[in-house]
């Protein structure tokens, strides 16, 4: 474990100023904290604190955050508080572990819904000071390099998490090399074996053709030497996770892959880079479409670089980037560059970019009038994509994600021009609207008056912006259609407990649930968003409570289709109430009904209008859902009937029963039972499994009783059909 006197040692490398004894006192305070405590490693637990400190010296940050490092755990952790660390460090250092904690506690893997709000409540946080946020990064990478400590299935868990959430999250903030790492350190975990593969096939690949990296290397310093540029030159092959991902994308193997190695020159200017630029592309051959200039349009964490591939030695392709030396630390760096100390001051960097303010920008945007889903949605593409950039007729810029299209466009204008959208130009060529904008390119939106908002458009658009003003607009299009459909939904489940549903009873429920009007209560019933039993609930909970609600009525049994449309369940996967759903319309003939994970619905990918999003409404169902469990019985004398005698003390009827097969010392039954839901299914078959005569039990699934992809059926009716 690194002493204190080796941290601030490596502080005052780059900041001669530091308040070492603050530093010290931090150490000594964070060691008493933690003492007695230890990692799943054994190691004395205090290790991982100083080595998230010895990170964050390595970026070259201020004392403050070099300090927050040290005690990001001690208010979690330790019996020190919020007034302790603030009266001892300063209300600083106390609000910056406060925050470390904060994020700590949030549950980032959870709902959906919980997951939007706990990104809402991380961007309000690092809005306020982004070092939080640096710590919070720091901390992880050093938990993933200690990883192998902990039980194979956590390990896992927090390989995905850093996967899915700190890599991109490093990577959005200009820490490329932070990021790379902590993808390859779950990718280790995740994929074990790829990585490995990789690996092997590099060296593998270096005995055969010996080292690429370093002929490259020589022939560019050739080069740039005839040219009288001074400049400093890199090679690497990149890293097993980058390749994998290529691979995955291109959909080739090892062999076929070229783009695995990358270089980087870094210059004294601008004007370097871009004589360097002009030197390698009359050397070697350009690969089009993959040049990229971020100098003249600079990423908005402050990233700038030339980036080109060219056909190298033997056509393989390399990747070179190229920047100055300011560029270069802001490039590896990211927003550490903003606190970054040199010879004892804060560094001068005129393309280090305050971090704060697009965050600040971007929780400004989101913050206005967004529900939980279109936040979430906005954040992970704001955070996780690179941009594109493209410009108006009048040569304005627009800022978008990459994969946007005209839709994106329009609505990043105005939400007025994109709501009045009819049509695109794209360098003066007419386009669908579905098309991809690419760096560069004039876009000119055509509009007509009285066009509306389309709901394909959801699926079209990609910024967070659009579709939330999409969805906003088909809300309030539909908004009467939901409210008549809600009035006769709630007159419905009001009569069903004995009660009737007058303005004045809607108006008491409306102001139960925090609703603003008794007309918003009954167009969230018509939208799926409320369901009756929560309103029924919220006037008589008594009634609901002692389960006088009498059942869901089986035309009302999912929510979510249109008014009058039939359903049936799909024979193949028998979902049940409880179950996750979807929906796939037959012309003429209504929706039937698969669950989630249903194998069946592979056949239905390439056609996403057909498909419906449903949900189960909540309440009492009725017991006509058909499951068909798959039985092994002994073959003793009374087995079968007291099977059925099990079944029925479950209050679940069999409808049909059918021999598999037949052995001297045991049989297989396939048994249809009908059931209200899931809970009611887990009840069955927890009472069978524990019967002694059940040798095995699970729920058969027939994918070939799946119905054809396009084929009409027979009319459905208006009840679930049976298995």
């Amino acid at each position: 474990m690194t002493t204190a006197d080796e941290l601030i040692a490596l502080v005052r490398s780059y900041n001669p100023v530091t308040r070492d004894a603050l530093i010290r006192d931090a150490y000594a305070f964070g060691e008493e904290m933690h003492s007695g405590q230890f990692r799943k490693s054994g190691e004395p637990y205090f290790m991982h604190p100083v080595a998230v400190a010895v990170i964050l010296a390595k970026q070259q940050m201020d004392d403050a955050t070099i300090v927050t490092a040290l005690l990001h755990d001690t208010i979690e952790d330790t019996r020190a508080s919020f007034s302790m660390v603030s009266e001892r460090f300063g209300r600083e250092i106390a609000e910056l572990v406060d925050g470390v904690t904060k994020l700590t506690n949030l549950q980032l893997s959870s709902t959906r819904t919980k997951q939007a709000e706990n990104f809402r409540k991380l961007f309000m946080a690092t809005s306020r000071d982004l070092r939080v946020t640096l710590v919070k990064l720091a901390d992880r990478l050093h938990n993933m390099r200690t990883i192998r400590s902990m039980r194979p299935e956590k390990q896992a868990q927090k390989a995905r998490e850093t996967m899915e959430i700190y890599a991109p999250l490093a990577g959005r903030m200009g820490m490329q090399w932070m990021r790379e790492e902590l993808e390859d350190l779950s990718f280790q975990v995740l994929n074990p074996e790829a990585r490995n593969s990789i690996i092997r096939r590099f060296i593998m690949l270096q005995k055969e053709a010996g080292d690429v990296v370093e002929r490259i290397t020589t022939d560019m310093r050739v080069e740039l030497d005839r040219a009288g540029i001074r400049a400093d030159l890199f090679g690497r092959a990149k890293k097993p996770y980058s390749i994998w991902r290529k691979m995955q994308e291109k959909d080739q193997g090892f062999s076929r892959l070229s783009d695995i190695y990358g270089f980087r020159v870094i210059t004294d200017s601008e004007a370097d880079a871009y004589r360097v630029l002009g030197v390698i592309h009359q050397r070697w051959r350009a690969v089009p479409g993959r040049f990229k200039d971020y100098i003249s349009q600079p990423k908005s964490n402050g990233y700038r670089s030339i980036h080109t591939t060219v056909s190298g030695r033997d056509g393989k392709r390399v990747e070179v980037q190229i920047r100055t030396r300011e560029m270069h630390e802001v490039a590896e760096t990211g927003v550490a560059a903003h606190w970054s100390y040199r010879d004892g001051l804060r560094v001068e960097n005129r393309f280090a970019v305050d971090p704060a303010r697009w965050i600040a920008q971007l929780t400004e945007r989101l913050e206005t009038g967004h529900d939980d889903e279109d936040f979430l949605e906005a954040v992970k593409l704001e955070m996780y994509q690179d941009q594109v950039f493209c410009f108006t007729p009048k040569g304005e810029v627009i800022k978008l994600p990459r994969g946007a299209t005209p839709i994106d466009f329009a609505f990043a204008i105005h939400t007025r021009i994109g709501s009045a959208c009819v049509g695109a130009k794209v360098d003066g060529l007419r386009v669908p609207l579905w098309t991809r904008l690419k760096n560069g390119q004039s876009v000119e939106i055509i509009t007509a008056d009285g066009q509306r908002p389309q709901a394909s458009w959801i699926e079209i658009a990609v910024t967070g912006r659009a579709k939330a003003a999409i969805r906003r607009s088909l809300r309030e299009e539909d908004r009467e259609r939901f409210v008549k459909l809600g009035s006769e939904l709630i007159r419905v489940a009001f009569e069903n407990v004995g009660r009737r549903s007058t303005d004045k009873a809607l108006r008491t429920a409306a102001k139960t649930l925090g609703l603003d009007s008794a007309t918003e209560l009954l167009a969230r019933l018509g939208s799926a968003d409320l369901t009756t039993r929560e309103v029924v609930e919220a006037l008589y909970p008594e009634l609901v409570a002692h389960g006088d609600a009498q059942e869901i009525a089986q035309e009302r049994a999912v929510a979510g289709l249109a008014a009058g449309q039939s359903f049936r369940r799909a024979p193949c996967c028998q979902p049940v109430p409880g179950e996750r759903i979807v929906g796939i319309t037959f012309r003429g003939q209504g929706v039937v009904i698969h669950a989630i994970d249903c194998p069946a619905l592979a056949h239905y990918e390439e056609q996403p209008e057909r498909w419906v999003d449903l949900r189960w409404q909540e309440g009492t169902h009725a017991a006509v859902n058909t499951v068909s469990l798959d039985l092994t019985l002994t073959n003793d004398a009374g087995v079968l009937g007291r099977i059925c005698t099990l079944i029925g003390e479950q209050s679940a009827n069999i409808s049909d029963m059918t021999f598999l097969d037949r052995k001297p010392d045991f049989y297989r039954i396939l048994v249809d039972i009908d059931l209200r839901d899931a809970e009611h299914l887990h009840r069955v078959m927890t009472a069978l499994e524990a019967e002694s005569h059940v040798s095995s039990i699970e729920r058969h699934r027939d994918p070939s009783r799946a119905l054809p992809q396009s084929q009409p059926q027979h009319q459905a009716s208006s009840a679930p059909a049976e298995g």
